[in-house]
C-alpha cells in the first residue's frame, strides 16, 4: 500500500513520529497559512496510517486468540 502515490507506507513508528514533529510544528506556529494547511493535510493521513496499522495489530490479536471453549 502506498501513502501518496509511489512512496512506501511509513511504518507506524515512523508515522507517529512524523506526525509528532507536524504537532510540534504547528504549535510552534510561525508557518504560513498555506504551510499549515499542508502540515495539516500531511497530519492527516499519517493519523490514519497509523489507526491503520493499529486496526491491523488489533485484527492479528484477536485472529492469535482461541475461540471461546477451545481448550
Amino acid at each position: 500500500m502506498t501513502s501518496n502515490g509511489d512512496a512506501p507506507r511509513p511504518s507506524y513508528e515512523q508515522a507517529r513520529e512524523e506526525l509528532a514533529e507536524i504537532v510540534r510544528k504547528l504549535e510552534a506556529g510561525g508557518a504560513t497559512l498555506e504551510e499549515s494547511l499542508a502540515l495539516w493535510e500531511r497530519g492527516e493521513a499519517l493519523a490514519a496510517i497509523c489507526q491503520q496499522w493499529l486496526d491491523g495489530a488489533k485484527q492479528r490479536l484477536e485472529a492469535a486468540q482461541p475461540e471461546p471453549g477451545d481448550s
